[in-house]
């Protein structure tokens, strides 16, 4: 009998990929005290506004992240966070296993940018509008020495507006000849110059009607499967969110509050505040029903409640729930912060 047929076979099971994206413990916190003689003659203390505090989370090479929360809470400043436009208080973000935060300062920090890309909310302010669309694509190509070559320029941006949608004759025009949905496919179209790995995207339709909302998030969505991009999406539209998102992270309050698969959220949402947040979505099968409006506010940010910062708002919150703060832990599969779920009152 043949040994090699007999012997157990002790090849190494087959690992899950590293995530492109990994985030540990992201905090970014502003000092937004008044000025040194007004606190000196007003006897005032120092004020930090913690806009984003503690966020983790992983990103799965070619899947989305969706952040979603109402405004202020913090899910845009993690946007710049990663990007590099602002620097962590504390915390690491890791991409493709590199201290991203520690590259942006060093000499592979060039290198690092031309593999994060970002595309901006506003299409109208994110794009000059004394250069022409070839510049404006062209100028990431130019700044990172991909290519120099006036030809070579011009084919490029032709590629990069043809899949975007747009037609290399365009090229020539300024943005304001183009519509609000046309503009976003030119910041597209500039993100992507340098073929990126991720896109960070910053509510990049909220601007946009809904018509053209769905044109341009057809054209993401298709090019996240011809080019394997993965994305980070930030949007307060929970319908938008349902159509990009692979998993979806609720923040409040510079917290993030719930992280699941995107149909488990939707199906069978777990956090007080997420639950909310749904219920306050018209649905179609629901006529003559009355709607659960979001109930309460936003707590000043810059006094937050004590213990969970939802307690004000939440139906289900105790004592424990006022005096000490729920860390995000994951019950059945879903990594929830919420005293009442962890204890099964909910």
């Amino acid at each position: 009998m043949d040994p090699a047929r007999t012997a157990p076979s002790h090849a190494a099971s087959p690992t899950p990929a590293t995530p492109l994206v990994v985030v540990e413990d992201l905090a970014r916190t502003f000092d937004v005290s008044a000025p040194w003689l007004n606190r000196v003659l007003e006897r005032k203390p120092r004020q930090w506004l913690h806009a984003v505090d503690g966020v983790s989370f992983d990103i799965p090479r070619g899947q989305t992240l969706a952040l979603v929360g109402e405004s202020g809470c913090g899910k845009s400043t993690v946007a710049r966070l990663l990007v590099g436009l602002y620097r962590p208080t504390r915390g690491r973000f890791v991409f493709d296993g590199q201290d991203a935060h520690a590259a942006y300062g060093s000499a592979q920090g060039r290198q690092l940018r031309r593999r994060i890309q970002m595309i901006f909310q506003d299409p109208y302010a994110s794009l000059n509008p004394r250069w022409r669309v070839e510049d404006i694509i062209a100028e990431p190509l130019r700044e990172h020495g991909l290519l120099s070559d006036a030809a070579a320029l011009r084919e490029r941006v032709g590629e990069l507006l043809r899949s975007v949608g747009l037609s290399p004759h365009d090229m020539v025009k300024y943005p304001h000849q183009f519509s609000g949905g046309q503009r976003q496919r030119i910041s597209i179209a500039r993100a992507l110059a340098t073929k990126p790995d991720f896109l960070v995207c910053d509510e990049p339709t909220s601007a946009l009607d809904v018509s053209v909302q769905a044109q341009v998030l057809n054209i993401m969505k298709d090019l996240q499967r011809q080019q394997g991009l993965t994305y980070l999406f930030i949007s307060h539209n929970l319908a938008v969110v349902r159509h990009v998102s692979d998993q979806v992270g609720v923040m409040y309050l510079g917290r993030l509050v719930e992280l699941a698969d995107k149909r488990t959220l939707f199906a069978q949402p777990r956090h007080p505040y997420t639950r909310m947040l749904l219920e306050a979505i018209p649905k179609l099968h629901a006529t003559g029903q009355a709607r659960t409006p979001v109930q309460g506010e936003v707590p000043n940010p810059l006094n937050p409640p004590s213990g969970c910062a939802f307690h004000p708002r939440c139906p289900h919150a105790d004592a424990r729930c006022k005096a000490e703060r729920p860390a995000l832990q994951t019950i059945g599969g879903v990594r929830v912060a919420c005293h009442a779920v962890q204890e099964g009152r909910i």
